[in-house]
């Protein structure tokens, strides 16, 4: 609908940039934390949702249902059991917020803590969604790069003392412990030890996002930094995106009572969907844990094809590191091929990526780099969109260069 009136006048200074009008996906989508549609359980959720309405349906003419502002207490319940077998993490129902997804968490917890010229320390690498949110505020973030591991202690302690000279107090430092976005690394438990450390020799908190944890190829995960911190110095999120489906938009946030009570007063939605709470209590319970092992296993035949389509495609000219879980790869292509250039290039032709310097706090380090979610497309998806990323990076940048005499297959 278009508008004679003319609202421009009337937008406060320090709106973000108006959105695009939506355009359907490409064709071949490598963007975004979406996940595989056929690894959706449908079947127990319908049934879960029908169990659950018929049971109790009629609470939702209550806000909340009468559980309180937390969330609903049975899926509270069910984290508090899965938190402690599968991230070592002791807490009760009332150290538990639900909220609208982890993206709620992550604005909660900053209105919460943050002001504008505060400062916090990030991964040098890290999740879009945490960077932009950052720079609206007016945020100062301070870039750790990251090794095999993580999260490098060395660099982040001498950048703790130098702030600390300088006067400055970090308001936390977020950290992707378990299955890093967008590198894939998990972080072993000595270097977490030496965070706390860290962190309570500085007196600062630490903000762990640990929305990936679930799809660990193993299946195996260190215990989580809230579990291993002695003075309750750690703020943690988690979420039902990857593990069970992102349209639902439910997370979770576990605090003390202390930073809980005044996240709870920011929280004025009237409470995140009930409905998607009870379907996933009931849901959850009898089936999580053997649902996620058949989801991993899933993710990881479409990372291999992923892996295959580019060594295939790209040869030496694409490199990078397996992942230990998650939904994500990222790359490295040679220095010339300017990502951000890329990415209109491959949108052009079908293909959609998400440009390394979005997920950087050094864009100069991750101007030749992307992050690929293998997760969405099928494998045959996954092997043209590939193919044709790479002919529009041969066009665009001349890589990777093409033999004289082998034609690369498509």
């Amino acid at each position: 609908m278009t508008s004679s009136f003319d609202f421009a006048p009337l937008f406060p200074a320090g709106l973000p940039a108006p959105s695009a009008r939506w355009t359907g996906l490409a064709k071949y989508s490598f963007v975004g934390g979406n996940n595989d549609s056929e690894q959706v359980p449908l079947d127990e959720l319908i049934e879960a949702t029908n169990t659950v309405l018929r049971r109790e349906g009629r609470s939702l003419a209550t806000y909340g249902l009468a559980h309180g502002p937390q969330g609903y207490l049975p899926l509270r319940e069910f984290l508090v059991t899965k938190l402690k077998r599968d991230a070592g993490i002791t807490c009760t129902v009332d150290d538990l917020l639900i909220v609208s997804g982890s993206l709620q968490a992550l604005d909660l917890v900053n209105a919460a803590l943050l002001a504008r010229g505060d400062t916090v320390i990030f991964e040098q690498e890290s999740y879009q969604g945490s960077l932009n949110r950052l720079a609206r505020l007016g945020v100062n973030v301070v870039g750790i790069p990251l090794d095999k591991d993580g999260m490098r202690m060395d660099v982040l302690a001498s950048t703790l003392a130098d702030l600390k000279s300088r006067g400055i107090r970090p308001k936390y430092i977020y950290t992707i412990p378990t299955v890093q976005n967008p590198t894939g690394s998990i972080m072993p438990e000595s270097r977490r030890t030496e965070l706390v450390r860290l962190a309570a020799e500085y007196g600062v908190p630490i903000f762990e996002d640990d929305c990936y944890a679930d799809l660990v190829w193993s299946g195996q995960r260190p215990p989580a930094i809230y579990a291993m911190s002695p003075n309750g110095g750690v703020i943690h999120i988690g979420s039902f995106s990857k593990s069970i489906a992102p349209a639902l938009r439910v997370g979770f946030i576990v605090a003390p009572w202390e930073v809980m009570s005044r996240m709870l007063s920011l929280k004025t939605d009237a409470g995140s969907g009930a409905l998607e709470q009870m379907v996933l209590a009931t849901y959850c319970r009898p089936h999580f844990s053997t649902h996620v092992p058949a989801l991993t296993k899933a993710l990881r035949t479409k990372l291999d094809t992923l892996m295959e389509a580019l060594n295939e495609q790209f040869g030496t000219a694409a490199e990078f590191e397996e992942p230990k879980g998650g939904i994500f790869l990222w790359v490295k292509l040679p220095d010339q091929v300017d990502t951000l250039k890329l990415y209109q290039a491959a949108l052009a032709a079908g293909v959609s990526i998400n440009p390394g310097p979005e997920w950087s706090t050094n864009r100069g380090h991750s101007s030749s780099r992307l992050r690929l979610c293998f997760a969405s497309p099928t494998h045959q998806q996954i092997r043209e969109g590939v193919a044709v990323l790479a002919e529009v990076c041969r066009k665009e940048f001349g890589v990777p260069a093409r033999s004289a005499n082998v034609e690369k297959r498509a």
